[in-house]
């Protein structure tokens, strides 16, 4: 920058020293007229091409003009002016001298502040990497979530509800709360009902223990549990009423136990696994029926990449008591597989080994396939399955599904001979699932309930009898789940059945048509509403019935019913709950002359903490 104003000042000295040297021009022409007293007259500079004039140059311009104004007479001119033509000579008589008065003044003030730039020497290290030439897009890592804080959770909670036909219920639920080592807990359980016929009356109570420890490698988990079914024998033709009506009371009890011991699953490749249970139950009724059961089984499979092999089995002990007969009914699995996974497929190969023992002898090999395929990737999946099992008649399974039987009923395993099964399961569009089967089921001894009535005598039980030979089923079931979003879920099931009987007429009291729908709304954080609805088909039962001149066997009409819930929750603990039964009032009956409760309705309160 120093350097910048010393230039500056040494152009400033050029220029006015210059200025007196361009005054002095040459003598021109002889002039015909003497001498007189002329002023000083500069001659315009000639016009320089257009360029950006700097400061030096508009100063020096200035100091020119100036000296250009001295009075001084130093010139003579001469020449004929008759021919036009004009000389003049100019004198200079003394040296240009500037005055300070005369200089223009520079308005800025030189800077002094060195202001160079610094520049930091530069270092270079060299990366020992190789580099990748990898024109793909790289997928972005997974941000880590942050921490969640825990919701405060409430281990315990109890219900209590009254309502029409005499309604009570009652639910609580106790346990140690939050542990991933160890979780203990208990429930009970009561719901009772009375109906408007005589002794229509029904109650259900449970109670129960549980626990599951959480090691390193396994877990063991177990339960104990009791449960008492209780009803009476109400049925009877209402249209011709008995004169004597045995309404006896039925119940039933059960307590069972659980243990299980399992391997932890670790997402590990090659990883062997293995789990082991034993469970039992002892089971009777009003009566001198009894069964006991005893079941040990458990799974060994080895993983190696995306094929699994492995052995799954059981050792079922059973036996069956009533006042005619004491039966040993066992029977031992043995379930070899491999199985192949892969993104779009998935096969499972393997046999059935099954061997009746104790009061009959049996040995079957069935079939154990099933193949999954991705028929669009994500969204829709072919299955198909084959596989046959030995069905064994349990005293305890036919009392939940028809509890007015009577005494002494026949024992006889069925057999699924062959049942085959194709369908498509999948998602449609987001929120809404399906999944539509149809299959054809190969049935040897296929149990059916019977009325066994005597009216003459005012009984009125069900009994089982078996269609000896071979039963084909064949039908047609679908599944239907739509989440709208998390406040809205509707859900159905629809299954259509066709009976070709092997000995009997007919299917008796089994409906070829039934479905199931329902759904949840979440209207508010306050208010959930739930409802379902049930549609079952028309059955006939082998007692014959006259209508006007035709004899036949009775019919037992289709029928709906359709039931809500409404839940409120007043506080954080405290909730209030409404239950709507039967809405349509429909008086149906799932048995011949055992009609079901018609409306009713009860509600209460629950309280968790």
């Amino acid at each position: 920058m120093k350097f910048k104003y010393i230039y500056t000042l040494l152009t400033l000295i050029i220029a006015l020293y210059s200025v007196p040297a361009a005054a002095q021009t040459k003598n021109k022409a002889k002039t015909k007229k003497p001498a007189a007293k002329a002023k000083v007259v500069a001659k315009k500079p000639a016009p320089a091409k257009a360029k950006p004039k700097t400061i030096q140059q508009n100063i020096a311009k200035s100091l020119g003009t100036s000296a250009a104004k001295v009075t001084v007479d130093t010139t003579k001119k001469g020449g004929d002016a008759t021919n036009g033509s004009l000389s003049e000579q100019i004198i200079v008589t003394t040296a240009y001298k500037p005055v300070l008065a005369d200089a223009v003044k520079i308005r800025r003030n030189p800077d002094l502040e060195d202001k160079t730039p610094f520049k930091a020497p530069l270092t270079y290290f060299p990366i020992d990497k190789r580099l990748e030439l990898n024109n793909e897009i790289k997928p972005l890592d997974a941000m880590k979530r942050p921490a969640e804080k825990d919701s405060a959770l409430t281990n315990n909670y109890a219900k209590i509800g009254f309502g029409s036909l005499k309604t009570t219920y009652g639910e609580a639920y106790f346990a140690n709360g939050r542990d991933n080592a160890l979780q203990v807990g208990g429930y009970l359980k009561h719901f009772a009902q009375n109906g408007n016929l005589y002794d229509q009356k029904s109650a259900k109570e449970q109670v129960g223990v549980f626990g599951k420890s959480i090691g390193a490698e396994n877990s063991i988990s177990g339960r104990i549990d009791y449960d008492y079914r209780s009803n009476y024998f109400y049925g009877y033709d209402q249209l011709n009423p008995p004169t004597v009506l045995q309404v006896d009371k039925q119940h039933f009890s059960t307590i069972g136990a659980e243990a299980e011991l399992a391997k932890n699953y670790k997402d590990v490749e090659n990883d062997f696994t293995y789990a082991l249970k034993l469970k039992g139950y002892v089971f009777s009724d009003a009566y001198q029926a009894k069964e006991s059961n005893l079941v040990l089984s458990g799974f060994i499979n080895q993983t190696v990449k995306q094929f699994y092999a492995g052995l799954s089995g059981s050792l079922d002990l059973s036996t069956q008591k009533d006042s005619l007969y004491n039966y040993n009914n066992s029977i031992l699995r043995l379930n070899p597989y491999i199985k192949f996974q892969g993104d779009n497929y998935k096969i499972d190969a393997g046999i059935n080994v099954v061997d009746e023992f104790g009061f009959t002898s049996k040995f079957y090999i069935f079939p154990a396939a099933k193949l999954e395929f991705q028929v669009i990737p994500k969204y829709v999946r072919l299955f198909v399955e084959a596989k046959g099992d030995v069905n064994k008649t349990s005293l305890r399974d036919f009392s939940v599904v028809n509890p007015f039987l009577g005494q002494n009923l026949n024992i006889k395993n069925s057999v699924d001979q062959l049942d085959l099964t194709a369908g498509l399961k999948g998602v449609i569009a987001p929120g809404l699932g399906f999944k539509a089967t149809i299959f054809r089921n190969s049935i040897k001894d296929m149990p059916l309930f019977v009325s066994d009535f005597n009216l003459a005598t005012g009984y009125n039980r069900f009994k089982v009898i078996y269609d000896d030979g071979r039963a084909r089923v064949t039908g047609f079931n679908g599944e239907l789940d739509y989440k709208v979003s998390d406040d809205l879920d509707i859900f159905g099931r629809a299954e259509f059945k066709d009976y070709q009987m092997a000995t009997v007429a007919q299917p008796w009291n089994l409906p070829k048509f039934t479905m199931t729908a329902g759904t949840n709304i979440h209207i508010s954080d306050k208010v959930n509403v739930s409802g379902t609805l049930m549609i079952r088909g028309s059955a006939l039962d082998p007692r014959l019935s006259t209508i006007g001149t035709v004899t036949a066997p009775t019919s037992i009409n289709s029928f709906a019913d359709l039931s809500g819930n409404v839940e409120y929750k007043a506080t954080k603990q405290l909730i209030v709950f409404v239950h709507v039964n039967n809405i349509l009032n429909s008086g149906a009956q799932t048995w011949l002359f055992y009609p079901d409760y018609g409306f009713n309705i009860f509600g209460g309160v629950g309280y968790s903490f």
